[in-house]
């Protein structure tokens, strides 16, 4: 018995329903001296914004107990440069390609993604809406008729799917999920980060020059399946799983509760490789439970 790890996510076909997460792989070209980034189901790029951006001085980064945190501040080469050069590399790889998309305004999305709509290596565009680490981040993520807008604009220049990158750090995440879904939304993604602070006891300050950054890693995956769930139940489109998932055992719950594939995120900076492992895992699960298709997981929890 070969068990299919193969999706289809509107409309794009995936080997697996393995996808790294933005930001914890930069452009692709580390993880491709570890492994052949072809047995990925995908790769999403580091978020892009119009001009190029350096971030938010260090420390930006910050073990804590129950997971990582980091503000970053989109630091990042531009849109520019990530043609000329980022993209460039990622085509040669056999795996799809899914660009982040940031920015401060929704033209601003609008204007990267007609630059992407001739780049034909960009399979799709995930739009984040949800980075909690700079001021003009959260605005959109937080107006389900904000982000119903951003997205019917994009979805006028960009001719393939546009995913949604939703945050956490709302009141009502399915409240968005349906703004997104109404402007056309493809496909959505959750979650980002929670918005966490880490102190240091001598010095008085916080750890991050930021203040406070995203709190993501394991100590973060009940609330991510309860909000994929939730999700799931809202809305017609496929969702993407993402929030601390380390294993083969994380991305079967995630797509029980309703996502078609998933993205591995901080795991990635423990074990740069543990996108391998868990593929192969998967398989060996499909086996023990004599099933033919990973497709035949989504959505399939049993609820008390």
């Amino acid at each position: 018995m070969t068990p299919d790890l193969k999706v289809e996510i509107a409309g794009v076909k995936f080997e697996n329903p393995i996808l790294t997460a933005s930001g914890t792989c930069g452009y692709g070209e580390e993880l491709a001296d570890i492994y052949d980034l072809s047995v990925l189901g995908g790769i999403v790029t580091k978020s892009i914004t119009v001009k190029p951006r350096e971030g938010h001085p260090p420390p930006r980064t910050a073990e804590t107990s129950s997971g990582m945190l980091n503000a970053i501040g989109l630091a990042n080469v531009g849109v520019d440069k990530f043609i000329d050069e980022k993209l460039k590399f990622l085509e040669k790889y056999d795996t799809k390609v899914i660009v982040n998309v940031a920015g401060a305004r929704v033209q601003e999305y609008v204007d990267i993604c007609a630059r992407l709509a001739d780049c034909p290596r960009a399979d799709m565009v995930e739009l984040n809406f949800s980075c909690p680490n700079v001021d003009e981040g959260m605005e959109i993520a937080r107006d389900p008729l904000l982000a119903e807008k951003a997205v019917a604009s994009v979805k006028k220049v960009f001719g393939r799917p546009v995913i949604a990158k939703l945050s956490p750090n709302v009141t009502d995440v399915a409240l968005i999920a349906r703004g997104c879904e109404a402007g056309g939304a493809d496909v959505l993604s959750l979650i980002n980060t929670l918005v966490g602070m880490a102190v240091d006891i001598e010095s008085f300050r916080p750890r991050l020059t930021n203040n406070t950054g995203g709190l993501s890693g394991p100590a973060i995956k009940p609330v991510a399946l309860a909000m994929v769930n939730k999700v799931y139940k809202a809305v017609k489109i496929p969702l993407i799983g993402i929030g601390g998932i380390t294993s083969y055992q994380d991305v079967v719950e995630f797509m029980l509760c309703g996502a078609s594939a998933v993205q591995v995120g901080t795991a990635l900076f423990v074990e740069p490789d543990a996108p391998v492992k868990i593929i192969k895992d998967l398989k060996k699960f499909l086996i023990k439970r004599k099933l033919n298709k990973i497709t035949d997981l989504i959505g399939q929890l049993k609820e008390y």
